[in-house]
């Protein structure tokens, strides 16, 4: 299946308080010519993030800008703008992101692909498309990925560098989509894109991947996805247990998410009593704790990796680096 010739492209940006950036995310999409359209879900912003996406689109009439009156958070305004997008793929852009020229008819020629993703470019918050780092040379290549290979590249493991593939952002095939009744899981508002990608590859997509660069990340240390809740924490956990108990997985596969799953068990838990720390004190905390002793251990280890990446130096800036290396 070579999906080069005509294939079309629904671009989502969703977007909350995004005024500062918006702009660039809307022009860059729409000076691909493969963009059907842009549908821009404003999440109940408190500037005017609707207004000046409106003005990015100079009239363009593939532009429709949406307003949410309660902030729902990405995975409901995501699947706001499916249920109305009409391109054969859908490509999800960030609001303090673009597209660099050209990346959807290099992404589009790659055939035999469901999902199809290709390198990301980390650049300045004060970044736009004309004034990017230049890019780290890095081989073009093609590279397939199954459910563990990509649950993989999304934990860690000691002695291994994470790769956090799960912040890619590919195009993925609308009638895929539909035919499986794919949409994000609403109850998430961290890891909301590897869930729906877990649950994809699981339904058998395919998922190609390309090292050329097509995505600008505009970066920050402190970003939201680096500030995890409890009740975020918590989602993400439940999301890698609902993926362990799907039916048909091979043994590698299981074996990953299993792996993936205790991690994240893991995080929640010392999250969950690092708060009970803050409203009980101490004591109350781990009094609370040894009611389930089976929590003890993970707990421990975590206070303990806490301390020993506290007395390590800061981890350095991702501006000018590529997500795939």
């Amino acid at each position: 299946m070579n999906t080069a010739a005509a294939s079309t492209v629904s671009v989502i940006i969703t977007a909350h308080d995004a005024a500062d950036t918006i702009a660039d995310a809307v022009r860059t999409a729409l000076a691909e010519a493969e963009t059907a359209e842009v549908i821009v879900v404003d999440d109940a912003s408190g500037d005017d993030t609707a207004a000046v996406a409106e003005r990015a689109g100079q009239g363009d009439d593939r532009l429709t800008v949406l307003r949410c009156a309660v902030n729902g958070g990405p995975a409901a305004a995501r699947n706001r703008a499916l249920d109305i997008a009409t391109g054969d793929f859908v490509a999800v852009l960030d609001a303090d992101d673009f597209v660099l020229p050209g990346r959807f008819a290099r992404l589009l020629a790659i055939p035999d692909a469901d999902m199809i993703a290709d390198n990301i470019l980390f650049v300045a918050e004060s970044a736009g498309p004309g004034d990017l780092p230049a890019a780290p040379v890095v081989s073009s290549r093609v590279i397939d990925l199954d459910l563990a290979g990509f649950v993989r590249a999304n934990h860690s493991v000691r002695g291994s560098k994470r790769q956090e593939w799960g912040f890619l952002k590919p195009v993925m095939r609308r009638a895929f989509l539909q035919a499986h009744g794919l949409r994000y899981d609403e109850t998430m508002r961290l890891g909301e894109d590897y869930d729906l990608y877990v649950r994809m590859l699981q339904k058998r997509a395919r998922f190609r991947v390309s090292t050329e660069v097509g995505y600008a990340a505009r970066w920050r240390f402190d970003s939201l996805s680096s500030r995890h809740s409890t009740a975020d924490l918590q989602a993400l956990h439940t999301a890698a247990l609902a993926h362990l108990a799907a039916e048909g997985m091979d043994e590698t596969a299981r074996a990953a998410l299993g792996v993936h799953a205790g991690e994240l068990r893991r995080r929640f838990l010392l999250r969950a009593f690092l708060d009970r720390r803050a409203q009980a004190g101490r004591a109350g905390a781990l009094l609370s704790a040894c009611r389930d002793p089976l929590t003890l251990a993970p707990i421990a280890r975590g206070v303990l990796r806490d301390k020993l990446s506290a007395r390590r130096p800061a981890p350095g800036s991702r501006i000018g680096r590529l997500l795939i290396e």
